[in-house]
């Protein structure tokens, strides 16, 4: 099962960003067809990304997740600004906690590793929601220059969520994965 742990943003958070982003696309419609932008469904805070997971790891993990979630206080986190990775990915980031959420997610990684998922190589934590995808080399410029300045409600985040991912098998061109939620626990005690 191909997994991940994640913080999953309020469907008011979602519709907020769905506008400023339909906003965006519409006036710099036609300016360039090789973005794939995620749906609603697949805009998550992934924590930590695992990969496939063994059934029978599936319970130690979930065990130290929970612990994770439980040694975690609920944080404040509004979607704030917009960035990108190289000419790949652009995204939207996050204010308020994300000390805390960098936390949350370093515990998620310690928990898969302390389990028995291998994990690739850690890397500092950089809290990102991917808005779209390109392909050939999309400029992400008009895109980062008029998204930068979007800053979305606050909400609290209270919930430590283990992702499935499951990967399109249909060969449709722009097919998304689907995702679904296999468990979730509060935070703090």
């Amino acid at each position: 099962m191909r997994l991940f742990a994640a913080v999953l943003p309020p469907p008011e958070a979602l519709d907020e960003l769905r506008r400023a982003v339909q906003a965006v696309r519409e006036d710099l419609a036609g300016r360039d067809d090789r973005i794939r932008w995620t749906s609603d469904a697949g805009r998550h805070f992934t924590l930590a990304f695992m990969g496939e997971v063994d059934d029978p790891v599936l319970p130690d993990l979930r065990a130290r997740l929970a612990r994770a979630a439980e040694r975690t206080d609920p944080f404040p986190l509004r979607l704030h600004g917009c960035g990108h990775f190289g000419d790949r990915a652009l995204w939207v980031g996050a204010a308020g906690g994300i000390d805390t959420m960098r936390m949350l997610a370093e515990r998620a990684d310690a928990a898969a590793r302390r389990a028995g998922v291998p994990m690739e190589q850690h890397r500092r934590y950089t809290a990102h929601l991917t808005l779209g995808r390109s392909h050939g080399g999309a400029d992400l410029r008009p895109y980062l220059d008029a998204l930068k300045g979007f800053e979305g409600s606050p909400w609290q985040v209270g919930e430590l969520s283990l992702v499935r991912s499951n990967l399109p098998t249909g060969g449709i061109p722009g097919e998304q994965p689907r995702y679904e939620v296999v468990a979730a626990w509060p935070l703090g005690r």
